[in-house]
């Protein structure tokens, strides 16, 4: 039977810890630079998207104020058609930011055109002047389908006489699918890392697109961004598109239109660049690979060269030169034990460093209570142990106004503070956990109901009573449920508090109440 020796074994070991160590710091790293790409690509694409928006509505109000200015020398000769004319010739010459350029009477006639729009003179503006009012101030239209189909945007502002009397207004027409200065403004910057964006009017038409085929298209599944933008807010966020890619989009609102603007970049497209790099990673670690396991081949064969002497004195016990040789071997041996002494000795310091980051690995930072993780732990232990526990599930009332007012700073603080009192209300035994955001949970091993609302009314008053880091009363709410013991399952009883917390959330917050189990409805009849 093949039994390997110390050599082979210190390989074999040297080869296990620097493969596991290797692919433990790829996957540590891969992880970290991902979520960090991720990250970046997110803010990038909110920037790009509010630069956007911001210079989308600077043109708007440019184009505005050039039509307020030609408004202003209409008035002067408004019954004089040639100077009409000229007017709306000199606008669109001048400016370039628009397809055409038409004068309407009150009645939204168009009495003047620049050059390319002679053959719209004498005809009646629809949806754009006549009855509702936009021939009283500076508008911005939705896209809307012309006579000719093209999607268009119409831009206008009123020409009023000395005394303040509406005589009609001045306008520019922007077609969404030809070239313009606003279709200029929107494609300068377009990426070429495969982030492109779009712009949506308020009844969720795209008006732009990095893809021209898609303009007028509707969105009509639900996409969280493009809602947002909708409502005026700008932020990012990672999304699932109308057509089910996985999106990191940005986006920020265009005000005086209604538009919204999104920036976006497949999250597939992101991480290619870093899944490159990692195989490239790997791929260059390949040499260093193969001199370190030469490295530990050496090391190995000076190692147990020793005890390879030590095995071969004991085959050639009968020799004459034996005991020369156990003798040395006796010396070496002296030495293995030193050098034993010292590895158990590094053995407890690592032993005592695991048990530290065990105990971290359980540990919400934060608060200092249990985790997620410790309380798995502590609820096997006590259904192992078949122990009684009372579950106090807790939530700090209004807690999103704290951090919205005082910032996540002091919601800190205020979590710190309720885990203080937490401490203070419970035994040592009992086991205190941070189960996400500002929900704890506490497990009162052998607690009957008395005592779990005893302590549950206790922490619910100190909290309320003692100053808070806000430097206002802050309150909590609980819900209490017993687990007996086998055989009722203890998710049932956690979600029993549970239920009990959003009960006690429900009739007002700032108290506590109680969900009784099966076997305290049965004892109570």
């Amino acid at each position: 039977m093949f039994k390997p020796d110390l050599r082979l074994l210190i390989v074999l070991l040297g080869l296990a810890v620097g493969l596991v160590t290797f692919i433990n710091a790829v996957l540590s790293s891969y992880q970290t630079e991902r979520d960090l790409l991720m990250a970046q690509t997110l803010e990038a694409n909110r920037v790009y998207a509010a630069k956007q928006a911001a210079s989308t509505e600077l043109f708007l109000l440019n184009t505005l104020e050039q039509l307020a200015y030609s408004a202003g020398r209409l008035a002067e000769g408004w019954e004089d058609a040639a100077a009409r004319m000229d007017e709306a010739e000199r606008l669109s010459r001048l400016s370039r930011s628009f397809n055409a350029v038409t004068v309407h009477d009150r009645q939204g006639r168009i009495i003047a055109t620049s050059s390319d729009g002679l053959a719209m003179l004498g005809l009646r503006s629809q949806g754009t002047v006549a009855d509702d009012g936009h021939g009283q101030r500076s508008w911005v239209s939705q896209p809307f389908r012309g006579v000719n189909g093209e999607l268009l945007v119409f831009l206008s502002y009123p020409v009023v006489d000395a005394a303040g009397q509406a005589l009609g207004l001045v306008g520019g027409t922007l077609y969404l699918q030809q070239p313009n200065a606003l279709h200029a403004l929107l494609a300068e910057h377009y990426y070429r890392d495969g982030t492109h964006f779009y712009v949506v009017d308020r009844s969720r038409q795209l008006i732009y697109h990095s893809d021209a085929q898609r303009v007028g298209e509707q969105v009509v599944f639900h996409n969280p961004a493009v809602e947002a933008v909708l409502q005026g807010r700008a932020g990012m966020q990672r999304l699932i598109n109308s057509r089910g890619i996985d999106m990191l989009a940005g986006y920020a609102p265009v005000p005086s239109a209604g538009w919204g603007v999104v920036a976006q970049r497949s999250t597939a497209q992101t991480l290619a660049e870093l899944d490159e790099l990692m195989l490239k990673t790997l791929r260059n670690s390949i040499p260093i690979t193969l001199l370190s396991l030469l490295a530990i081949a050496w090391l190995a064969r000076w190692i147990a060269r020793p005890l390879r002497n030590l095995a071969d004195t004991v085959e050639h016990w009968d020799s004459p030169t034996a005991d020369e040789e156990v003798r040395r071997v006796r010396a070496w041996y002296f030495e293995a034990q030193q050098l034993q002494r010292a590895m158990q000795e590094g053995l407890a310091m690592l032993h005592d460093k695991l048990g530290r980051l065990s105990e971290e690995n359980i540990t919400d930072p934060l608060s200092g209570l249990l985790n997620r993780r410790g309380l798995a732990l502590g609820l096997e232990r006590l259904q192992q142990q078949r122990l009684p526990f009372a579950v106090l599930a807790l939530d700090i009332d209004h807690f999103k106004q704290i951090n919205d007012r005082y910032g996540h700073a002091l919601g800190d603080r205020v979590l710190q503070h309720l885990a203080g009192l937490m401490r203070d209300c419970s035994r040592s035994t009992d086991l205190l956990c941070r189960s996400g955001g500002e929900e704890f949970l506490m497990l009162l091993p052998q607690a009957d109901a008395a005592v779990a609302m005893r302590v549950a009314e206790r922490l619910r008053l100190s909290m309320a009573s003692m100053p808070s880091p806000t430097g206002t009363a802050v309150t909590v709410s609980l819900g209490v449920a017993l687990w007996p013991g086998p055989p009722t399952p203890v998710a049932q009883v956690l979600k029993a508090a549970d239920a009990a917390l959003y009960q006690a959330k429900a009739q007002g917050r700032d108290r506590v109440v109680y969900a009784p189990t099966g076997e305290d409805s049965a004892a109570g009849s």
